[in-house]
């Protein structure tokens, strides 16, 4: 028994000791990227504001009724950043909103993904009919416009945070889909799949055990670049008023002030630090995604 035992811990322990080597790695080549620690640091510090915002601003911030200040006051003292056509703080408004946005980009990302990298691993390995009729129906969302088909979505489901999620996500894999395809095509041309296969490895076991541990890495770097994409949309939809009314978010405040008439009434406070948000937000999870890449792949940071 114990002779049986000894080899499958052994195994499991040096199985262990790679993956600490190769997080060891991958943390001290992502430490020489300035832009990935610039894009880090700023993505620390919004979720700290997010995970705080309960006891740093509170949820009676969005309260309409009661309200602490006059509808669409300049910055000063008493509101650093103004009011809005309500008379809320719109600095606790910003650091609210940013619970919400932040969200729904990570799971609507993640989804996207999850979906983009069944399709582009299943496609690869099954080929045949199964792979034409899939990469068919992706290349017919790459040709319709993401924001469109998720315009629709959002217009004839019920307006939620879930549809916003949704509708992000079903319209943004295809180009996952494409990027695992590929890879998965490469990796199952490597003559170890050959050898699992002729070992009696079926469908399930060379596509878990020895695809996706080698385009995991492809996925986590998609991941971090659809977490700025998927926050763009929000704030998109938010925007066109396809959002949940009654959450306050990054793009919902930006689709306030339009209503409210701040662009022609020159009302900069109200337009101004949501705009920033999203954009700083959005920038910091690209340059986090091209690090992560370039660490994950050099051959990247040879071509740029």
């Amino acid at each position: 028994m114990t002779a049986d035992t000894t080899p499958a811990g052994g195994s499991r322990a040096l199985l262990r000791q790679r993956r600490r080597r190769s997080a060891v790695r991958f943390v001290r080549r992502y430490r020489t990227r300035r832009a990935g620690l610039a894009g880090l640091a700023a993505l620390v510090l919004f979720a700290l504001v997010a995970l705080t915002a309960p006891l740093t601003v509170g949820s009676g911030v969005t309260g309409v009724t009661d309200a602490p200040g006059s509808p669409l006051q300049a910055p000063s003292g008493a509101f650093p950043l103004g009011t809005d056509r309500f008379g809320r703080d719109l600095l606790g408004l910003v650091v609210w909103g940013s619970r919400v946005s932040l969200l729904v980009g990570l799971l609507a990302a993640v989804l996207s993904v999850v979906i983009g990298a069944v399709v582009g691993i299943t496609a690869g390995h099954f080929r045949g009919a199964y792979a034409t009729v899939l990469m068919r129906i992706t290349d017919w969302f790459l040709v319709m416009p993401a924001l469109v088909l998720a315009v629709a979505l959002a217009t004839v489901m019920s307006r939620s945070l879930g549809t916003v999620i949704l509708a992000i996500g079903i319209t943004s894999w295809p180009t996952t889909a494409r990027l695992v395809r590929a890879q998965t095509l490469a990796v199952e041309s490597r003559p170890y799949i050959e050898r699992a296969r002729a070992l009696g490895g079926g469908h399930w076991h060379v596509m878990t055990r020895h695809v996706l541990p080698n385009v995991l890495p492809l996925i986590l770097a998609q991941t971090t670049l659809m977490i700025s994409s998927s926050i763009l949309a929000e704030a998109t939809l938010a925007f066109l008023g396809l959002g949940d009314p009654t959450v306050v978010s990054w793009g919902g405040l930006l689709q306030d002030a339009r209503e409210a008439g701040a662009v022609s009434a020159g009302d900069w406070w109200y337009l101004i630090p949501p705009g920033l948000a999203i954009a700083a937000v959005a920038l910091a999870f690209t340059l986090c995604g091209r690090a992560v890449e370039s660490v994950l792949d050099p051959r990247l940071e040879v071509t740029r």
